[in-house]
């Protein structure tokens, strides 16, 4: 199994999954952490030349057939991850990973390795509250 996690330094869970530069896609099996790797992120700044603008509207950020495209860019790097752990994201963004297949985390927690230990024992709560 593997979980992507969004950073910028790989070491620490990134608050906002659009802007952050990496994924770190950790490689479970068995219940143990046997590879971790550093990937790079579809991002904001990919696409940059495009004109940007999420819908903000009741329903939440990033829901517009549009955003739905950027992020399903941003998520064709970690199709082979089963979930993805965030400090932060809009809705759009998170009803697209679920579109893909990638289950979504929301966390407060901030050191991936936590994160990843807590995710293992079943603990990691994932806070849709934060969602904007």
């Amino acid at each position: 199994m593997k979980i992507a996690v969004i950073t910028d330094d790989g070491k620490t869970i990134s608050r906002h999954f659009g802007r952050a530069r990496y994924y770190q896609v950790i490689e479970v099996k068995n219940g143990e952490v046997i590879d971790s790797e550093m990937r790079d992120k579809v991002g904001h700044s990919e696409f940059a030349h495009r004109e940007h603008r999420h819908s903000d509207s009741v329903k939440g950020s990033g829901m517009d057939p549009a955003s739905h495209s950027k992020h399903t860019r941003m998520a064709e790097t970690i199709s082979d991850c089963s979930a993805l752990i965030c400090g932060g994201m809009g809705k759009g963004a998170y009803q697209s990973m679920e579109t893909v297949g990638v289950k979504p985390i929301v966390t407060k927690i901030e050191s991936i390795d936590e994160a990843i230990d807590a995710y293992l024992k079943g603990d990691l709560k994932d806070h849709i509250e934060m969602l904007h």
